[in-house]
């Protein structure tokens, strides 16, 4: 069965996963922008904080992509994600996923990151390279791009360990071919008509195909970003 544009979220979860299980027993973690908490689950072996500023309604708005429930759960800490009362160096990790483009400033969220983290202590991030809006009205950015973490980790005292593209180029292609269904249905009261129902599966094919002779397209865009960073002791630390 050709799956092609459907990977965005299990390609998120799996590899957030996988570097969760790969932390030591123990360490302090701190799940900034928890939300519904989906990566809780994962980090039973850490001591595990979470954070948001817990005013997500999906009934507030009717605009964009809207989750149909929403449910924080118990939240540690409820505040702004640029000013967590937590003191200095106290967290071992510090994990935000797709949260950055729900922040009206999303470098004042890394700086507070950087604060938090102990040096040497690690920051694991996914966030969009585009986006359309969902869970309005607190959608300020579409996506970022490899360049905008390059650049803004590097002056706030980190160091990349590793930074992959979430799918490439025609996946992303894919993933809105088969979302045209229901935003047509949505904003236009309309379907695709039969003809381009097959149409549509041709260009999936398609898609399918040329996603699969290689990665490169990533560069031109995809789902997202996925970066693992280390805190170091300073821009010195950085250079060595």
């Amino acid at each position: 069965m050709n799956r092609i544009g459907t990977r965005n979220t299990p390609n998120r979860i799996d590899w957030v996963a996988k570097r969760l299980a790969k932390l030591p027993a123990g360490l302090r973690i701190l799940d900034a922008g928890a939300g519904e908490q989906p990566y809780a689950k994962f980090c039973e072996h850490l001591d595990y904080v979470s954070q948001d500023f817990g005013k997500y309604d999906p009934l507030a708005s009717r605009d964009g992509l809207q989750m149909p429930a929403w449910h924080y759960g118990r939240l540690d800490i409820a505040c702004d994600i640029t000013n967590i009362p937590q003191s200095d160096a106290s967290f071992d990790v510090v994990l935000c996923t797709e949260v950055f483009e729900h922040l009206v400033d999303p470098l004042a969220a890394l700086r507070e990151f950087a604060r938090l983290l102990r040096p040497g202590g690690q920051l694991i991030a996914t966030a969009p390279f585009g986006s359309l809006t969902h869970l309005a009205p607190y959608h300020y950015c579409t996506g970022f791009s490899r360049y905008y973490f390059e650049e803004h980790l590097a002056s706030l005292g980190f160091a990349i360990d590793e930074m992959i593209p979430n799918g490439n180029y025609f996946e992303v292609v894919a993933q809105e071919v088969r979302r045209i269904k229901s935003v047509a249905k949505r904003y236009t009261h309309c379907k695709p008509r039969p003809w381009e129902r097959l149409a549509m599966n041709v260009v999936l094919r398609m898609l399918g195909r040329l996603a699969r002779l290689g990665n490169e397209s990533s560069e031109l865009g995809c789902f997202g970003w996925h970066v693992r960073a280390t805190r170091i002791e300073s821009k010195a630390a950085a250079a060595a």
